[in-house]
């Protein structure tokens, strides 16, 4: 199984009753919530592990789970509120409005975390619940505890309006960063780690604080993947694109499942790559992408949907 660990949340989405009141719409979403559902759809044994609600939206939130054949089991469950997020558009422009104050997410701590079955042989971590107390401390923690026993993956997928101590922050990633054996970030990410560069150099220079595979996804140009095996790279498939909401969480969930396909999710074959394998794991989050930006909101595809 693989265990993404992180984010869920309720996305409020703007809308227009019949008799033309402003009205909000829910949707479940969270960035590692996101990557999981793609997990599930795209036929990888997948798990989540997040503090949720028994509220209603949390009871969507594990609905929306099992929909996509994704475990929630090991979630602690609490009657503290679930995670909402408010989107404001103006001018096409998307502006948020967290309510986020003592909700079951984020109110997750080091004494909640469960221990993780042996069946479990790779986790991924990332998201916004990075930032957060306490809940970052406990994914951190958990990431460390089991960093050297199986596979780990980071996607920071950094948003700067959320953080509000950046020392702190940034001291989180580079201890996650150091100890996980693949790292994904947008060439935005990269940027904001390691300042101004081209991404190849950048790129080495993640790779020499310990990951075994760093994976760069630079927009409509493509993906770079950077390891043992050498500099690669795929260009992005070309798609009429409707929005890029989750398109990020779905390549991750791309490159998972192709490490899984191959039997490839263990320390020994991700610490010595060979390029057909990084390959196929580029090319089936490429893949899985293209079909999640061409449509609407983090819609991931399910594997029958990846050509």
């Amino acid at each position: 199984m693989i265990l993404c660990c992180g984010d869920a949340l309720i996305d409020m989405l703007p809308r227009e009753s019949r008799e033309g009141e402003a009205a909000f719409a829910p949707y479940p979403g969270g960035a590692v919530f996101n990557t999981a559902i793609a997990l599930g759809r795209l036929g990888a044994p997948a798990g989540f592990l997040a503090g949720l609600s028994t509220d209603l939206f949390g009871e969507m939130l594990a609905g929306a789970l099992a929909a996509s054949r994704v475990s929630s089991g090991l979630c602690p469950r609490s009657d503290r509120p679930t995670t909402l997020a408010f989107v404001r558009l103006v001018n096409g422009q998307a502006s948020y409005a967290f309510y986020d104050e003592g909700t079951a997410g984020r109110m997750l701590a080091p004494d909640d975390l469960p221990e993780v079955p042996a069946e479990v042989s790779a986790l991924f971590f990332g998201g916004i619940s990075l930032v957060s107390e306490p809940c970052g401390t406990a994914y951190e923690a958990l990431m460390l505890r089991e960093a050297g026993r199986r596979v780990t993956m980071i996607d920071p997928n950094i948003r700067p309006g959320f953080i509000r101590d950046e020392r702190a922050y940034r001291a989180r990633i580079g201890r996650m960063i150091g100890a996980a054996d693949i790292v994904k970030v947008s060439d935005e990410d990269l940027r904001w780690i390691l300042g101004a560069g081209a991404i190849g150099d950048l790129a080495a220079r993640l790779l020499s604080l310990g990951p075994r595979i760093v994976f760069v996804t630079e927009g409509a140009t493509g993906a770079h993947a950077f390891s043992a095996a050498g500099a690669q790279f795929r260009p992005a498939r070309k798609v009429t694109v409707a929005d890029t909401v989750g398109a990020g969480d779905t390549f991750n969930a791309g490159v998972l499942t192709a490490l899984h396909e191959a039997g490839a999710l263990s320390r020994d074959r991700i610490a010595a790559p060979d390029p057909g394998l990084i390959e196929a794991a580029l090319d089936l989050g490429i893949a899985a992408a293209a079909v999640t930006v061409s449509r609407p909101g983090a819609n991931p595809p399910w594997r029958r949907e990846v050509r």
